[in-house]
């Protein structure tokens, strides 16, 4: 076993959340995803959006997150592995992995464009 490898769950959790709470201090983009999830939320409360257009929500919610976590891996362990010297190769996939989270935050506002504007404009 490596020894960044837990065999106790609660262990396992409190590094996840270790994770979340770095991912938070050090990403701007992180915070505002959540402070924009927090708003989408209360809109959708007020809005008193049924079960399945909350699962839906936060579905997308949840894949613009996870995105721009594996962005955040890959720009650390690439800064990492090349001490952040400059590469080409570097940027190249540091902007596809922006990319991935530009097409993930894409699907999720047509997804909240659909689900608010059905509950606003149709009733």
């Amino acid at each position: 076993m490596s020894k960044y490898t837990h065999n106790n769950f609660f262990k396992s959790f409190a590094t996840a959340r270790k994770g979340l709470s770095l991912a938070y201090k050090a990403q701007r983009n992180f915070r505002i995803h959540i402070i924009a999830a927090v708003i989408i939320s209360a809109l959708a409360l007020l809005l008193r959006f049924d079960y399945v257009e909350f699962c839906l929500l936060f579905f997308a919610i949840g894949f613009v997150m996870v995105a721009e976590l594996f962005n955040s891996v890959i720009e650390f362990a690439l800064d990492a592995f090349y001490k952040n010297k400059y590469s080409r190769l570097v940027k190249m996939a540091k902007d596809m992995a922006a990319g991935g989270v530009l097409v993930a935050t894409s699907i999720s506002i047509l997804i909240g464009l659909i689900l608010f504007g059905n509950r606003i404009f149709v009733g």
